[in-house]
């Protein structure tokens, strides 16, 4: 393995478009390579904005030692048993704007909120944009996704993240409204792997760099090696030693990498840390 002289290094890699295929799933060549390293001692976890129950139905086989860093940063947890470690919620000021801004999100959106140790997301029953409509179908048994009888209690327990999806001139606006306050992160792409377009809010300084940041200082990790293919990986980009991009990665995001490796359809990820490690033997 490495050599221990050497700094000690965490290796960070985004799931969507990144370690994860276009058909939204880890290969088993992924999944072979990291266990094995990881077994070995190679320090990694995932970074995504995914919760980790979402995460975890995909990611699940992954035998991670280490937090991985869910909703964008806003949420650590434990991708064995789905654990919150640490959360971070709005302020009741947060919720109260937020609900002045986004009388719109029971057409477009959801809310992701704490009930004790439990997250669940809330909507509304109605008419819905394209984009949510094909999100609810697609999480239609999970007991976790919840239909609100009013837009109040949308926002029930401590909402912690708000995510709308749809056709860009209908978040676009929406994206707008929020991003003239400086209260919360908002961050606004198109999606990985269709056209529709995401809009996702969580509280001020969640980002993957401050978590990672955070993950670092906590473990005594003295460099931080990323990887990543979109925007939301951007912070991380910003914050790491190494940021390598996946050759179907953003064009802002490949100006911001260290280096582009292979294409996320190819377990790129899973072979450069392969290599990497058999170099540092």
């Amino acid at each position: 393995m490495a050599d221990h002289t050497k700094p000690n290094t965490l290796y960070v890699s985004d799931l969507d478009g990144t370690l994860m295929r276009n058909d939204e799933t880890l290969s088993k060549e992924t999944i072979r390579i990291i266990n094995e390293l990881v077994e070995k001692g190679l320090p990694f976890t995932y970074a995504t904005a995914r919760s980790v129950e979402s995460a975890r139905p995909i990611a699940g086989g992954l035998n991670l030692k280490l937090p991985v860093v869910t909703r964008n940063g806003a949420v650590l947890a434990d991708n064995s048993t789905g654990e919150h470690i640490k959360k971070s919620v709005f302020s009741d000021e947060d919720v109260s704007l937020l609900k002045e801004l986004l009388t719109d999100i029971p057409y477009c959106g959801y809310v992701s909120c704490f009930i004790g140790k439990e997250m669940i997301r809330t909507t509304m029953e109605g008419k819905h944009s394209v984009g949510l409509q094909s999100y609810l179908d697609y999480y239609k048994d999970d007991p976790t996704m919840k239909y609100m009888d009013s837009y109040d209690e949308m926002f029930c327990g401590l909402p912690g993240y708000v995510t709308c999806i749809g056709e860009k001139e209908e978040i676009e606006p929406i994206y707008d409204r929020v991003r003239a306050y400086d209260r919360w992160e908002a961050l606004f792409q198109r999606d990985t792997y269709r056209d529709e377009y995401w809009l996702e809010i969580c509280p001020k300084n969640c980002t993957k760099a401050k978590s990672l940041l955070k993950l670092k200082e906590d473990y005594g990790f003295d460099r931080l090696v990323v990887f990543g293919d979109s925007l939301n990986d951007i912070s991380m980009f910003k914050i790491a030693d190494e940021a390598y991009a996946v050759s179907n990665a953003r064009d802002e995001l490949k100006e911001l990498a260290t280096g582009i490796i292979g294409c996320n359809e190819d377990d790129a990820v899973a072979y450069y840390l392969q290599d990497l490690m058999k170099k540092e033997k």
